[in-house]
C-alpha cells in the first residue's frame, strides 16, 4: 500500500490551517484533533497485525458554550470525508430507564455512513442513470408504438434490424429511429423542458404507529429485521414536467444500478477505520453523591457508554460494526464539575484533554470579519439582494466585539453565539425595511452601533432579557 494512496488526508498543519478558515483561536485544540485525525491515516499503513492494536487518541473537550468545540469537531469530519455524529449525551440513560440506549449512536453512525457510500455510488453511475431515464423520457413523451415495439426486438440504435426481412418495414423502422434521434437531440437542448408527463413512483406506506422511549424508525428496524421492507409500497402517478421528472427517473435508475451489499460494505468499512462521534454535554453524566434518583441514571449512562468507547460489537440493521477504532470526541463546559469526577475506567478512555478558552473582544472583532462564513459577510450578502449594500467600519466592528464581550462578562458567558443575538438586534430595522428602501449603501459606523444598542449594553437587566 504506497504512501500516496493512503495519505489523502491533509497533514496537521494543513488541518489546523483549514479549521483557522472558520475558528478563531484554540490553537491547542486545533492541534490535537489534527493530530488524531492524521494518526487514523498513519495507522492505514502498519503491518495488519499491529493495526488493530493502535486505539484511537479520544478527546475531551472542555470550555463554555459557543467557542468552537462542535464547530472543531464538525470541520474534521469534512476533512476527512468521513461519517460523523454529533449526540446530546443527555438523550441517553442507563438500560430500564426512558431514552435511547447507548448503542443507538452507533446505529446512527452506520445509517450516515451508508448514506454517504450511497452517495458516491451514485455519482459513479450517473451518467449510465441519465442515459436510461434519456431513454424512458423519450418513451414517455413520445410514446412507441405496437408496430415498432414488436420489430425492434430491443434495438434502440438502429444498428441491428437485419431480423426484419421485409425491405419495406426496415425502411419504417430506420424512418422511426431517425425521427427518434432528432426528438432525442432537441430534448437534449432542452425544448421540452415545460412540458407535462405522467409518471409512476413507488413509495413505501408507513403506518400511524406510536413508538415508545424515543425509539426512531431505524431502531424498529433493528428491533424487526426488514420491517421496512415489510412496508406496503404504494404506487403514485402524477404529472410533472419533463425537467422534475428527468430527476425522478435519474433517481430511480441509479437506484437499480447501484449494487447495495458493495455500498454497505464500504460503508461497514468506514464507520470502523474512520468514523467519528462527538458526545456534546458528556459533564451533564456526571452525577452527584447520591445513591438514588436521577444520578444512579447518569453513572448509569457512564457505565453503559464505556464499553462502546472501549471496542464492543454492536448489531445494526447492516450487520455488525465494530467501534475499537472509532474516534470519539467528548466535550462539556464542565462548571459544576471536572473531568476527573466521571468514572475512571471512562476517564482512562479519554487520554487527550484540551481546554477551549473563553473569546476576547479582539477574539470577537476576528470572528466577525476573518472566517469565510462571518457574520458580518452574510448579512452583507442577504440585504444585497435587496439592493442595499452594507459597509461595516473597522470603528464599528471593535464597537460590537466590545458590546459583545461586556455582556457575555456581566450575564451568562454563551460565546460567539452572543454575536448573532447582538447583530440581529443591530441590523433589525435594516432587514425590516430593507424592501421598501430604494437601492443605497449604508455605512455602519461605531456611532450607529452605540445608538441602536445603548439602552440595551447599559441596563444590565435589559440585556439579560434582550441579547
Amino acid at each position: 500500500m504506497s504512501n500516496e494512496t493512503v495519505f489523502d488526508v491533509p497533514t496537521p498543519r494543513e488541518i489546523v490551517k483549514e479549521l483557522d478558515k472558520y475558528i478563531i483561536g484554540q490553537k491547542e485544540a486545533k492541534k490535537a484533533v489534527a493530530i488524531a485525525l492524521r494518526n487514523r491515516v498513519r495507522r492505514k499503513l502498519l503491518p495488519e497485525e499491529l493495526r488493530d492494536e493502535v486505539a484511537p487518541k479520544n478527546i475531551i473537550m472542555i470550555g463554555p458554550t459557543g467557542v468552537g468545540k462542535t464547530e472543531i469537531a464538525k470541520r474534521l469530519s469534512n476533512l476527512a470525508g468521513a461519517p460523523f455524529i454529533k449526540v446530546e449525551a443527555t438523550k441517553y440513560t442507563e438500560v430500564g430507564y426512558v431514552g435511547r440506549d447507548v448503542e443507538a449512536m452507533i446505529r446512527d453512525l452506520t445509517n450516515i455512513a451508508v448514506n454517504i457510500c450511497k452517495s458516491e455510488m451514485q455519482k459513479e453511475v450517473e451518467e449510465e442513470a441519465k442515459k436510461l431515464a434519456e431513454e424512458r423520457l423519450l418513451d414517455l413523451l413520445f410514446p412507441l408504438p405496437e408496430f415498432y415495439k414488436k420489430r425492434l426486438n430491443g434495438s434502440q440504435n438502429g444498428k441491428n434490424l437485419t431480423h426484419i426481412e421485409n425491405e419495406e418495414e426496415r425502411k419504417k423502422v430506420k424512418h422511426f429511429l431517425k425521427t427518434r434521434e432528432k426528438l432525442r437531440e432537441r430534448l437534449r437542448n432542452g425544448e421540452f423542458e415545460d412540458k407535462y408527463v405522467a409518471i409512476s413512483t413507488r413509495e413505501k406506506v408507513f403506518p400511524a404507529i406510536e413508538i415508545f422511549g424515543g425509539m426512531s424508525l431505524d431502531d424498529l428496524d433493528f428491533m424487526l429485521p426488514g420491517f421496512s421492507n415489510m412496508m406496503p409500497k404504494k404506487t403514485k402517478r402524477k404529472r410533472v414536467t419533463v425537467k422534475e421528472a428527468r430527476k425522478i427517473l435519474i433517481a430511480e435508475e441509479s437506484e437499480k444500478l447501484i449494487d447495495m451489499d458493495k455500498v454497505i460494505n464500504n460503508a461497514l468499512q468506514k464507520v470502523e477505520n474512520m468514523g467519528i462521534i462527538f458526545i456534546d454535554e458528556i459533564d451533564k453524566i456526571i452525577g452527584g453523591n447520591s445513591k438514588s434518583g436521577p444520578d444512579v441514571s447518569r453513572e448509569g449512562v457512564q457505565r453503559d457508554l464505556l464499553p462502546i468507547v472501549e471496542g464492543t460489537s454492536v448489531m445494526t440493521k447492516y450487520g455488525v460494526v465494530r467501534t475499537h477504532h472509532i474516534l470519539f470526541i467528548a466535550a462539556g463546559a464542565f462548571h459544576g464539575n471536572k473531568p476527573s469526577d466521571l468514572i475512571p475506567e471512562l476517564q482512562g478512555r479519554f487520554p487527550i484533554r484540551v481546554e477551549l478558552k473563553s473569546l476576547t473582544d479582539k477574539d470577537f472583532e476576528e470572528i466577525l470579519t476573518k472566517p469565510k462564513n462571518a457574520l458580518t459577510k452574510q448579512y452583507v450578502e442577504l440585504l444585497k439582494t435587496e439592493g442595499i449594500e452594507l459597509e461595516f467600519t473597522d470603528s464599528a466592528i471593535k464597537e460590537i466585539a466590545k458590546i459583545a464581550y461586556k455582556v457575555n462578562t456581566e450575564t451568562e458567558d454563551i460565546g460567539a453565539r452572543r454575536l448573532h443575538t447582538i447583530m440581529e438586534k443591530l441590523l433589525e430595522d435594516i432587514s425590516f425595511n430593507a424592501p421598501d428602501m430604494k437601492e443605497q449603501k449604508i455605512a455602519i459606523t461605531d456611532e450607529y452601533v452605540r445608538k441602536k444598542l445603548k439602552d440595551i449594553s447599559e441596563d444590565r437587566d435589559l440585556s439579560r432579557y434582550i441579547l
